[in-house]
């Protein structure tokens, strides 16, 4: 049997003997798209012999970024977080082999394997199994979405305290079940959220803004932004990573904040008269 993975999306599906028929689920969804040329499947073993590799890098001190060399599906870069109590693996990427197994556990291992959404599910079963069956929480809200079953997948909602100065909260948004992570035990001991792209930094120094589809350009409704920026509000961080390497930096919470109402303002139409 073969794990396949969606070479668009990069994300798991069944073990078959054969591709699956038909069209990822996750990219026919409004909110990813289908390349014009068709639906295209790939397999680690395939990736791994075309050269694929894992680049692992510190991102500060206690988290560490992971990124595949060329870019595998949506290209994002995982997050390694470290505790005293375990690892947390946050939005796992599409592809994983011995080399890149053997620097996370150098690091400590995981002992949670999370994403921020679907679009970021990547291998995560495979990550799991390749550290112990550690966990892989999926959020009730989007089991829909979960193209690869295991018994390694656990359902959760709400909040949880994964480990320790570690907090998982469903923030919706770009799905029901996005997700972020909040972590206390920087080093500088200022907050720190692991957004994915649920709040997408923007090239302007503290921005930041939100979006049902970034590759549709599809836009969040007020409810949704408004629902997003209240979930996070009894947080502190000073500091939020995406899932593609930018940041919002210093004072994160303020910069989400004033985005949210500049974006609030715009869908009103406050600024309409400037057109």
């Amino acid at each position: 049997m073969t794990v396949w993975i969606c070479a668009t999306c990069a994300v798991e599906h069944r073990d078959s003997a054969a591709p699956p028929n038909g069209e990822c689920a996750i990219c026919a969804d409004e909110r990813q798209y289908v390349p014009e040329d068709g639906q295209r499947w790939t397999t680690l073993t395939e990736l791994r012999e075309a050269g694929t590799t894992i680049d692992l890098a510190e991102v500060e001190p206690g988290l560490y970024g992971l990124s595949t060399t060329p870019a595998v599906g949506i290209g994002q870069r995982a997050l390694l977080l470290q505790t005293d109590d375990g690892n947390l693996l946050w939005d796992p990427v599409g592809y994983v082999d011995d080399a890149a197994i053997e620097k996370v556990r150098e690091l400590g291992g995981i002992a949670f394997v999370v994403a921020s959404h679907p679009h970021m599910y990547g291998v995560q079963v495979e990550w799991s199994h390749a550290f112990g069956n550690a966990p892989v929480l999926v959020p009730e809200a989007d089991k829909r979405w979960l193209m690869r079953p295991d018994p390694v997948v656990r359902f959760w909602e709400g909040t949880v305290k994964l480990l320790p100065g570690t907090t998982l909260i469903q923030v919706g948004g770009h799905f029901p079940g996005s997700a972020a992570v909040h972590w206390t035990g920087a080093a500088d001991d200022n907050g720190v959220l692991l957004a994915g792209d649920t709040v997408m930094p923007g090239r302007r120094v503290g921005s930041a803004s939100f979006m049902r589809s970034f590759p549709n350009m599809i836009p969040l409704s007020q409810a949704a932004v408004r629902k997003i920026v209240a979930n996070l509000e009894p947080y502190e961080y000073d500091r939020l990573y995406s899932n593609f390497g930018t940041v919002v930096r210093p004072n994160a919470k303020a910069g989400v904040k004033a985005s949210a109402e500049r974006y609030l303002a715009w869908i009103r139409g406050d600024f309409d008269d400037d057109i």
